[in-house]
């Protein structure tokens, strides 16, 4: 069932039998978002609007035991009574076919699945919910990444290479996000969810301009996108400091639910309307480098792709701008704060980044790419990255890793 990372067309915007060459410009996004503090506590009430009376949980044992008693205990004031099916942990085919089965295998039919956690949790919860052909509800207990809005999934091998990826013809049909879960959680991962949503724009932008350049669902990126993508790494420029020390004290403030926003609607949907390319292409390389993804955040790694990304484009005074806000964050700078050296694991990551080239992403950039230019991007942007780290500090990356 794997498929390469290409993120393939939603049927809405196939060409077949239309006749047509271009094709058109396009925007998809769930079909509710709500975001506010204590809302957990409300699913019930949100599951009204679905309509679902009968839904399924989907949730690691991690999250129950953090979130179970109140989550559920929302869903019984309004009379529903849920099945817990536990996540284990990877969003892989081998994850997706057993809860699929085991939920299939129940008594009673679900009407709607709830997805509740972090990206890989959420992603896997949408490809199980499109087995059992039910809609799925996504409860993001964190902001590091913008899966909860899109309608697709990245999927990977049990060892957590990425690998394939699925798309559907719906997008979720709620996303409820309860800012105080997002305040509780640890502050690495809001910030990580930062790294994912600067790239949204640089990305986008790439799409928009080159003539042959498609947004993930297929079309061509819409303005609406574009600007959409701008606002989202605006806003965590302008917040994203403030947020996360909101974070850090465990509390809610205008700054972090404009950074929530950001990272969950902003990037979901500018991402998946405008389009993804360099940046996304070399996080998902390293995570062919074992400490790479045993140690660290998708976020992070596609900041480190997005000042590849950058230095590839030879926009240079905006990888120097990045780099320095990214230190200034906590954000990975340089291959070191990935754990990777560039001299003793120089084999293994040149294989990953000629991975990277080769992947249908990269076509979105508007020359070729190699893994010889790609390589030289790296090494720029690493050395780059020092050099802001150095003038910055790296004081946040600590204070995030202590």
């Amino acid at each position: 069932m794997t498929t390469p990372i290409d993120f393939s067309p939603k049927p809405i915007f196939s060409l077949e039998g239309t006749g047509r060459d271009t094709p058109p410009t396009g925007l998809i996004a769930p079909a509710r978002y709500v975001q506010g503090p204590g809302l957990l506590d409300q699913l019930g009430v949100f599951l009204e609007l679905v309509p679902s009376t009968r839904p399924a949980v989907y949730i690691s044992a991690g999250g129950l035991r953090r979130h179970g008693e109140q989550l559920l205990g929302g869903l019984r004031a309004m009379h529903i009574e849920a099945t817990v099916e536990i996540f284990e942990g990877e969003c892989s085919y081998t994850e997706i076919e057993r809860a699929a089965a085991s939920l299939r295998a129940n008594d009673t039919p679900f009407d709607s699945l709830i997805a509740v956690g972090g990206g890989k949790c959420l992603d896997a919860g949408k490809c199980v919910a499109a087995r059992l052909d039910i809609p799925v509800v996504i409860v993001p207990t964190i902001a590091s990444t913008d899966a909860p809005c899109s309608a697709l999934s990245v999927v990977y091998t049990d060892e957590g290479i990425a690998h394939g990826g699925e798309s559907f013809p719906d997008s979720p049909a709620f996303v409820v996000v309860d800012s105080q879960l997002i305040a509780s959680a640890p502050v690495r991962y809001l910030v990580a969810g930062m790294g994912d949503a600067l790239a949204t724009r640089y990305e986008a932008r790439t799409c928009y301009r080159n003539p042959a350049g498609r947004a993930v669902i297929g079309g061509r990126p819409t303005i609406a996108a574009q600007a959409i993508a701008e606002l989202c790494a605006q806003t965590v420029f302008d917040d994203g400091i403030a947020a996360a020390e909101a974070n850090y004290r465990g509390q809610t403030n205008p700054a972090l639910e404009r950074v929530i926003e950001a990272n969950t609607l902003l990037s979901g949907i500018g991402f998946e309307s405008g389009g993804v390319t360099a940046a996304h292409a070399v996080a998902m390389g390293f995570t062919r480098l074992p400490v790479a993804r045993a140690d660290y955040l998708h976020g992070e790694m596609v900041a480190m792709g997005l000042l590849t990304q950058l230095t590839l484009e030879q926009s240079l005074d905006e990888c120097e701008q990045v780099a320095r806000f990214c230190a200034e964050i906590g954000l990975p700078t340089h291959l070191a704060q990935l754990s990777i050296d560039a001299a003793a694991d120089g084999p293994a990551l040149q294989e990953a980044m000629a991975h990277s080239a080769a992947t249908p992403l990269m076509d979105n950039e508007p020359f070729d790419v190699t893994p010889e230019n790609s390589w030289a991007a790296l090494l720029q942007a690493d050395e780059i990255g020092r050099a802001a780290t150095a003038a910055v500090g790296d004081h946040a990356y600590r204070r995030l890793h202590a």
